[in-house]
């Protein structure tokens, strides 16, 4: 199998000001050379407007991390795609588990929040992991899965590219431990069997991240394992030179 190009989405989660923003994009651009990589920024709502005056036609994506499921209409503090997208917005991060988790959205709601994206254009990043519990009593495969087809549930993509899958075990975000390479290939290469079943045509090209405490310091030995194409990275992100680390470490 051909690898998809490794994909590095920058999850800032509720960090950096708007003016904080600019100033961290404007020093990452002037120290990255020529990607081999993709790369992309998923930061908060309200810093996208000038993240995309900087970012603009550069190597460097823009994502935002929630979309509505709706179109327009009485939603106080929903983002809609379309205001995403005029914006300059090429990613969203949907179902990370904190959103999962704090908002309670569903399975059902990730898929409709998905669908939302890829009519509009929005590549949706759509996060799957399984919590301690289930990984202690061997369930992390069957649950994982099961969460997978139901945030994909009556999704349609067109190619490969309309959709990125991040398999994030809960208990490696934000905690120091770590999946091993091993791990992340094994529940990545699950997830591309699932993949192979809803979108047989694509799926061996659809990106399929691992996240979870991704650092410089293993990040390489991660993403070249065959199935796993690239990763979510949460607070190794937030310095420039974590974000040089990793991009050196992929060359």
């Amino acid at each position: 199998m051909t690898k998809p190009q490794t994909f590095l989405a920058l999850n800032w989660k509720m960090n950096k000001t708007p003016s904080e923003s600019v100033q961290w994009a404007e020093d990452l651009l002037g120290q990255l050379g020529d990607l081999n990589i993709k790369l992309a920024i998923m930061a908060p709502s309200v810093s996208l407007a000038g993240l995309s005056g900087v970012l603009g036609d550069s190597q460097v994506g823009l994502g935002a991390q929630d979309i509505s499921q709706h179109d327009s209409g009485a939603y106080t503090g929903e983002v809609s795609a379309a205001m995403l997208k005029d914006l300059g917005v090429k990613y969203a991060v949907i179902g990370h588990s904190e959103r999962r988790e704090y908002h309670f959205e569903s399975d059902a709601v990730v898929a409709a929040k998905a669908a939302q994206a890829i009519k509009n254009g929005i590549v949706p990043i759509v996060c799957v992991g399984e919590k301690l519990s289930e990984r202690e009593a061997g369930e992390q495969v069957s649950y994982t899965l099961n969460q997978l087809r139901g945030s994909l549930a009556g999704v349609s993509i067109q190619s490969a590219d309309d959709l990125v899958i991040a398999y994030e075990p809960v208990w490696a975000i934000g905690t120091g431990k770590t999946a091993t390479a091993q791990d992340a290939e094994d529940m990545c290469a699950e997830i591309r069997g699932v993949l192979k079943e809803l979108y047989p045509a694509f799926a061996k090209q659809i990106v399929v991240q691992y996240g979870g405490s991704v650092k410089p310091d293993n990040i390489q030995e991660i993403c070249g394992k065959p199935n796993v194409n690239g990763a979510l990275v949460g607070g190794a992100s937030l310095q420039v030179a974590g974000v040089t680390g990793m991009v050196d470490a992929l060359k």
